[in-house]
């Protein structure tokens, strides 16, 4: 049975909290609420996201300052943050939120279509991550554990179905890149690419770094 992925949702006000349940439930994963940022962060404490969701104008801790906490822990500091405001005050304004680490910046009202698609991106991404780390686990634990023979025709079959699931989030990835040009694509779809292609760049490094004669299986990404 496939794990759900948790998305963290951050804001003051439970009517706005209720409307991002109803827009994301279609993607059947988990909701977890937050309605402060220290009660995120709380939340980030013990348990992992695939992406948080965090409103800008809250009273007290800020989504600034919730996002500034949230980078310089490193249990969090890669979980894609998409920032929701109400308010616009400009470039300025924008350009804070991605010095803060958000991936994008969404202004209200949104287009519910497109706050899912930006959200199911990182969740598929967080699950594909998900499972490479535990295939590469047990090739760990199989190339400890087999005799020469055995590893080499074990090892050989799972690189390839990793490798083979890798280069699927690849190119999911390519295709989001090349529609984010074809669009135009403003600093906070930039931003999304960005990150997209640092994380799968990291588990394509390691991945290559568990063939034959490399000397070993470092640790793969812990976060999308």
């Amino acid at each position: 049975m496939v794990q759900k992925a948790k998305i963290l949702l951050v804001d003051d006000r439970p009517e706005n909290l209720l409307a991002l349940e109803a827009i994301l439930s279609a993607l059947d994963q988990t909701l977890v609420r937050a309605s402060s940022g220290e009660e995120a962060l709380k939340a980030l404490l013990t348990d992992d996201f695939a992406v948080i969701l965090l409103d800008v104008q809250m009273p007290g801790m800020d989504g600034f300052e919730t996002a500034a906490h949230i980078k310089r822990r490193e249990r969090t500091r890669d979980i894609p943050i998409i920032f929701l405001t109400a308010i616009n005050h400009g470039p300025h304004h924008t350009f804070r939120g991605y010095a803060a680490g958000a991936v994008d910046y969404i202004s209200k009202p949104f287009d519910p279509w497109v706050l899912r698609a930006k959200v199911s991106v990182f969740v598929e991404l967080y699950m594909k991550n998900c499972q490479l780390r535990e295939q590469a686990a047990l090739l760990r634990l199989q190339l400890e554990g087999g005799g020469p023979a055995g590893r080499s025709k074990e090892s050989a079959g799972l690189l390839a179905e990793l490798s083979a699931r890798l280069a699927a989030v690849e190119e999911q990835a390519e295709a989001l890149s090349k529609q984010l040009d074809d669009d135009s694509a403003d600093a906070a779809a930039v931003a999304t690419a960005a990150h997209l292609e640092r994380k799968l760049t990291g588990l394509r490094r390691a991945l290559d770094a568990l063939e034959p004669g490399t000397g070993g299986a470092p640790s793969l990404p812990a976060q999308a």
